[in-house]
């Protein structure tokens, strides 16, 4: 089957290898325009496009879809001359024109990171963390005007661990949905497979924001920890001692954490409030404390919480 792929960070790029090592034809690649990066600001093409360029497939970087843009007329004529029977898409971060929809027999076909209807959105893998869910997966679905509302093609699960960050999780899923994505483009394209309607209440996943990675400490340890989990390594999640803005790591918790709780024997900790010791840096929840692993400073590299705190010499509250 011909395809074109749009998509434009690393995870996409796993699902794009797996579709070149499919029997069907990667006939074209829509990804973002090429982006500054790095100290210097030089101008880079996303991991999409570097793999496309790679392997020698046409690569087209519209910076809109809009009809009514020169990128989009631009678009509109690139995939009528490639004639591509689906278009396969993870991650690739634009909105597509209700006309566009058309343009294939088979449709726009999304590789979405959650078992939908839950958490439709820009941050499925991070809400399923910091809410506490046990299992996760990845659907393909018809993209159509709604967000994230398609007749869903396939699905896979995946246990979510103890101890993911987002990143682990992400990792994980983005091969085994590669895998789900070329699946369903054989089942298509041998005519197998129908869609099916989702079923289901709805959750959302918007946008992440620097402000939601902010760490509330008056909440419960597992709170917590799932809250820094679910954010790691980007945005980050953060908090703030005096004007100091501190970046932390995942957090070990103390109940599950023999050693550690002879450490700290009957301490009681307020919410916020830090506790340093020879070899650990302990910080009060709304229960237990946790232990922190790595800290990072601003305009400094993340360090080991003991070494950050002998350097530093922290005194207050964090908020």
């Amino acid at each position: 089957m011909r395809i074109v792929f749009a998509g434009t960070p690393e995870p996409a790029v796993v699902a794009l290898e797996a579709l070149l090592d499919s029997e069907h034809e990667i006939v074209g690649v829509l990804t973002r325009p090429d982006a500054r990066k790095g100290r210097g600001r030089s101008l880079a093409p996303s991991p999409v496009a570097a793999l496309a360029r790679e392997r020698d497939i046409p690569v087209l970087t519209p910076s809109t879809l809009r009809a009514d843009s020169d990128d989009g007329a631009q678009v509109r004529q690139w995939l009528g001359e490639l004639a591509p029977e689906a278009i396969a898409v993870v991650a690739y971060g634009k909105l597509i024109s209700p006309d566009l929809l058309q343009v294939a027999r088979h449709g726009w076909i999304n590789l979405h990171f959650s078992l939908l209807p839950q958490w439709r959105g820009a941050a499925p893998v991070q809400a399923a963390i910091a809410h506490g869910d046990d299992i996760t997966g990845a659907s393909t679905f018809r993209i159509e005007e709604g967000l994230d509302t398609g007749d869903v093609l396939g699905t896979v699960t995946e246990a979510i661990r103890s101890d993911d960050t987002a990143d682990d999780l992400l990792t994980r899923l983005a091969y085994s949905g590669s895998q789900l994505l070329v699946a369903t483009m054989d089942g298509l394209a041998d005519g197998r497979l129908e869609a099916q309607p989702q079923v289901g209440e709805a959750s959302y996943a918007p946008k992440i924001s620097a402000e939601q990675a902010h760490i509330d400490w008056s909440q419960p340890d597992f709170a917590v920890n799932r809250h820094i989990r679910a954010y790691t390594p980007g945005p980050g999640a953060w908090t703030m001692l005096g004007e100091q803005r501190l970046k932390i790591s995942p957090v070990q918790l103390v109940a599950s954490d023999s050693k550690a709780a002879s450490v700290l024997g009957d301490t009681k900790l307020a919410p916020g409030e830090l506790h340093v010791c020879k070899n650990d840096v302990f910080v009060g929840t709304a229960t237990t404390p946790v232990r922190l692993d790595k800290v990072q400073a601003p305009g400094k590299k993340m360090m080991d919480a003991p070494a950050w705190a002998r350097g530093s010499q922290p005194e207050g509250i964090l908020a």
